[in-house]
């Protein structure tokens, strides 16, 4: 089984909870130092890491690529720099230009609709006869029901539920384009982490060739490491095949696959940090509902607009008219007023549907809030045990990982672990270190999914945007930090 295979393997178990939190950690204590096997750079990366006093991450990460320090050293962009330039590239989005036009729609309507709602009537009469006779009249229907008024606050209503709408969509939109973004990132470290891997079996072959040489392996175990490198060298194509479907995906979100990003788990840690502090939301109120629950709300209250409406648009709205005749040398003045019977129908059956739409209306909101409330709860309870299990993975793989990957390689090249054995350990390093790329994937996901559905994506940047220093940083983490060139 290569390494690609136990990596898949692993991360679905842990997915599905049948890997448990100590093997993922065992794991993990091999992981970061799969490349770190030659002992120079293992002093070098060491002495690094004291000297700048990096992050756990940070030192991690680069031991467990086996990148030198020159290579890891990467400008760090910081969250509040690169989201305002990727926020101005997805506003110029032409489905982000619709959702404006459609903004401006619904705002025409709302003045659309506070106009009246009868116009005047002028009626002109010419008799021809023994006695001609002229004839002028003006009539004006009463908004008696207030028709204009309900119309008003159904087009308001309307408004707010696309406004609402609009919000959600772009929360999701947005939610979407970062998972792409993150799953980017994480193709590229992989990328990364296979390049490596493929020089290092490079030259671990050399030093298999020496051994050979000096009598010291045999040739069997030399065939081994060659084969140990034709699977490193399909590994790096998988892996540049992924990146490029990632790049692919990026570039029809975005319309451009280099876009300065970094990733966020730290903010993500707040966030929810922040959640579980907050308190917990009472059921049927709108106080504590959710962005994504602001159009089912506004849909309760445009159905008792409705029946508003229904009541508006049956009742008897009197006509006044006003009349002016001559007949010969009479002239003649009249006023009159005309209103509706409502005796053959009352619209008492229209009045009593409206009403009914108003218990559906408010049942599809607690619905809804049900399933959102669910998922809120759901969320909170699994996205900190993962960031704990991956926050235990990444301190005890900076403390034990080195060490194990040293001693590894010091038996190896003594001869005390067969040739076998060492490459399947390499093979169970890999797994470990891919699964560490899995374990971020899954944070990822898993929270801007829920960003983007209930609706608090875009509060929850702007407002860290603001709180987030400006200041750029240089941090040796290539692979964990700004993954595009």
């Amino acid at each position: 089984m290569n390494k690609t295979t136990l990596a898949r393997t692993l991360a679905c178990l842990f997915r599905s909870g049948l890997l448990s939190c100590g093997l993922v950690l065992a794991a993990g204590l091999l992981a970061f130092a799969l490349a770190a096997e030659n002992d120079t750079l293992e002093v070098f990366l060491e002495t690094k890491a004291i000297e700048t006093q990096a992050p756990e991450a940070e030192v991690f990460k680069a031991q467990s690529l086996g990148l030198p320090a020159k290579e890891t050293d990467t400008p760090y962009v910081a969250f509040g720099q690169w989201l305002p330039a990727l926020l101005t590239q997805f506003n110029q989005l032409p489905e982000v230009q619709a959702q404006l036009t459609r903004q401006q729609q619904a705002e025409l309507a709302i003045q659309a609709a506070d106009r009246a709602v009868y116009n005047p009537e002028l009626g002109l009469n010419y008799q021809n006869a023994d006695t001609d006779s002229y004839s002028l009249g003006l009539s004006q229907t009463l908004d008696w029901g207030d028709k204009r008024g309900v119309a008003t606050k159904r087009a308001e209503l309307e408004a707010q539920i696309m406004f609402a709408d609009i919000g959600l969509e772009r929360n999701q939109m947005l939610a979407e384009r970062l998972l792409a973004l993150a799953e980017q990132a994480q193709s590229r470290k992989a990328l990364t982490f296979a390049e490596q891997q493929l020089r290092f079996t490079k030259a671990q072959l050399g030093i298999a060739k020496q051994r050979l040489a000096a009598g010291d392996l045999s040739n069997v175990e030399l065939q081994l490491m060659q084969l140990e490198l034709a699977t490193n060298t399909a590994d790096y194509a998988l892996a540049e095949q992924a990146a490029l479907v990632a790049d692919g995906k990026v570039i029809e979100l975005l319309g451009d696959n280099n876009l300065a990003f970094s990733e966020f788990i730290k903010e993500i840690h707040v966030f929810v940090t922040q959640a579980k502090q907050a308190p917990a939301p009472e059921l049927g109120t709108s106080k504590s509902t959710l962005p994504a629950l602001a159009s089912a709300y506004q849909q309760v209250l445009l159905a008792r607009v409705n029946a508003m409406q229904v009541k508006a648009d049956t009742s008897a709205d009197p006509t006044i008219s006003l009349g002016a005749e001559k007949e010969g040398t009479d002239n003649k003045l009249g006023v009159g007023i005309s209103i509706p019977l409502q005796v053959r129908n009352n619209y008492s059956e229209l009045q009593a549907v409206a009403d009914k739409g108003i218990a559906i209306a408010e049942q599809g909101y607690l619905a809804r809030e049900r399933v959102l409330t669910a998922k809120q709860k759901h969320v909170l309870y699994a996205l900190p045990r993962l960031l704990e299990r991956y926050q235990d993975w990444r301190e005890l793989v900076q403390v034990s990982g080195a060490k194990a990957a040293k001693s590894l390689s010091q038996q190896w090249q003594a001869g005390d672990v067969s040739t076998s054995e060492y490459l399947q350990s390499r093979r169970q390093l890999a797994a470990s270190y891919l699964v560490g790329l899995n374990l971020e994937t899954a944070i990822y996901q898993s929270w801007l999914t829920w960003m983007g559905e209930s609706g608090q994506l875009m509060p929850f940047l702007n407002g860290t945007a603001e709180q987030i220093g400006q200041a750029p940083s240089h941090m040796p983490n290539a692979a964990a930090r700004t993954v595009n060139p």
